[in-house]
């Protein structure tokens, strides 16, 4: 295969995140996160988000999720989210599974909700034959790596605290999101009033693990129960500690996040004056989406991977990776160059 634009989680291991794991695979060490490298990566992260982030690892990005939703709510409760949203499109039903609520999906735009479409289910409660709305469920970056601004994500944390309910946060490329809008990921969760967030490094370096987030402590003192009970405590879990010691160190996450959005915008730039590709999405983190014809899209697939985002109108996802070159994204272009050429032939 060529370089995949498939998916930023179709790329390897940032080489000093391999490092870390082959350090902690020294001696023994307790289990279970009671080890003294998982408590370093909790001093780590209260150090960069703040003293009330109270930080938990899990396995993947669904865990993260379906745990931090879970701790945020009751079965009887409902949570909205936009309807691109990872957690009503791609998650094969497992939060309303694990959690008992009901999604309600909220028409967006570019993946984002706004306080106006939210209101709307703001409704009925203290009615008993109706589930009662708890939490607003949105994507930093979104699914169409589209990005909120800092004053949007506060209006939404507020409008949802007014009605004693929480935001919750799906950042799996949270650093793609602060280095995009060049700021610190407290300055883009805590300080806005998030109230919880699933903080993602596997599609930015990392090998597997992504950590589960709380800025307020009595979510902090049920979640080690919810997270054992839903399969995602990891008994050797210095090796996800340690990961996340080393991407948070010396601000590598954003580097690496940074370099993905580039290429990105490179990749947009090259597609400039190509007219059987029409970018049909902001390029604003590591994503670009683009609607093109089917010969293109069937050709390229035959020796490049990507989605076909929305097969009725045949817009593509493709997706850079912290470790995508230049290179890699001129050879893709070149590519579709010649495919449009061979289909005038």
């Amino acid at each position: 295969m060529k370089h995949s634009f498939g998916s930023d989680n179709h790329s390897g291991v940032a080489p000093e995140i391999m490092e870390a794991i082959i350090e902690a695979n020294e001696g023994f060490s307790v289990a279970y996160g009671d080890d003294e490298t998982t408590a370093k990566a909790i001093r780590i992260f209260k150090e960069k988000l703040g003293e009330n982030a109270e930080p938990f690892f899990v396995f993947n990005g669904t865990g993260a999720n379906v745990t931090a939703l879970k701790t945020l709510t009751k079965s009887h409760n409902s949570i909205l989210c936009p309807d691109t949203a990872h957690i009503n499109v791609d998650e094969c039903g497992a939060p309303e599974k694990a959690t008992g609520c009901k999604l309600i999906p909220l028409h967006s735009t570019d993946g984002k909700v706004n306080p106006e479409e939210v209101r709307k289910e703001l409704v009925n409660f203290g009615v008993q034959h109706h589930s009662q709305v708890k939490v607003l469920s949105i994507s930093q970056p979104t699914e169409l790596g589209t990005l909120y601004t800092p004053g949007e994500i506060r209006s939404l944390a507020d409008l949802m605290h007014s009605y004693d309910c929480f935001l919750h946060m799906d950042g799996s490329r949270i650093s793609n999101a602060a280095a995009a809008l060049g700021l610190s990921i407290k300055a883009i969760t805590a300080d806005l009033g998030v109230d919880a967030l699933s903080f993602g490094g596997t599609k930015n370096g990392l090998l597997i693990g992504e950590a589960v987030i709380f800025f307020k402590k009595p979510f902090a003192e049920d979640f080690p129960y919810v997270r054992k009970q839903n399969t995602q405590l990891y008994s050797k879990n210095r090796f996800i500690a340690a990961q996340f010691i080393a991407y948070l160190k010396d601000d590598l996450n954003l580097k690496l996040a940074r370099h993905s959005n580039e290429m990105a915008k490179y990749l947009e730039y090259k597609l400039q004056g190509i007219n059987e590709v029409k970018i049909s999405r902001p390029v604003m983190t590591n994503a670009v989406f683009a609607i093109i014809p089917e010969f293109l899209s069937d050709d390229l697939m035959s020796t490049h991977n990507f989605s076909v985002w929305n097969e009725a109108t045949n817009e593509v996802r493709w997706m850079c990776s912290f470790n995508t070159a230049k290179e890699d994204v001129d050879n893709f272009v070149s590519d579709i160059k010649q495919s449009i050429l061979k289909s005038k032939a």
